[in-house]
This record gives C-alpha cells, structure tokens and sequence, in this order.
C-alpha cells in the first residue's frame, strides 16, 4: 500500500456518494464512478483510482509527497479535477474533465 490513504479533505471538490443499500465490489463502484463523472464532463478520463478493501490503487507510482498518496498527486498533476469519493474513501476514482 502507498505511503499514506487518503481522506476527503486531501480530495478537490469531491462528489460524495453513499451506498448503503448493496454491497459494492469494484467493479460496480467504478460503474457507479464513471455515471457520476459522466454528470460532470461529457468524455471524462480516468486518471486514478483507489480501493481501500483490495488495498489496491492505481497508477502504482512511488511516494512523490508527503502530504497526499502518490497516485493521488499523480492525478492532480495531470489535470484531474473530478473525483467520485464512494463510501467514506472505500473507493475514489479521479477523472480529468474532457475539454
């Protein structure tokens, strides 16, 4: 796992979404994610990703600041400026909004 998780005051305007009905695998948060992203920008990009129950993210970047995940950092410096925060942090998926 990186260097640090992530909590959503380190997230840019996140959009909160809370599931309590079903449980969620990956795949149905991404799904969910990109429906969401897609309310925002007509072509999002998928720039990262994390799931805190696999303890996985991605891109697998090394530790880059000390304040935020490295792939977190990573999405920020290439422009991402949507994130879908799903509940509470168990799943972010940051996107870059199409231009």
């Amino acid at each position: 796992m990186d260097c640090k998780y992530v909590t959503r005051d380190m997230l840019t305007h996140p959009v909160i979404v809370q599931v309590d009905d079903k449980p969620l695998n990956f795949f149905s948060a991404k799904a969910l994610a990109d429906r969401k992203a897609k309310e925002l920008s007509l072509d999002p990009m998928l720039v990262a990703w994390f799931d805190r129950r696999g303890g996985k993210f991605s891109p697998d970047v090394i530790c880059c600041d000390q304040d935020k995940p490295a792939w977190l950092v990573y999405a920020e410096s290439r422009g991402a400026d949507i994130s879908v925060d799903i509940n509470n942090e168990d799943y972010v998926f940051v996107y870059k909004a199409s231009e």
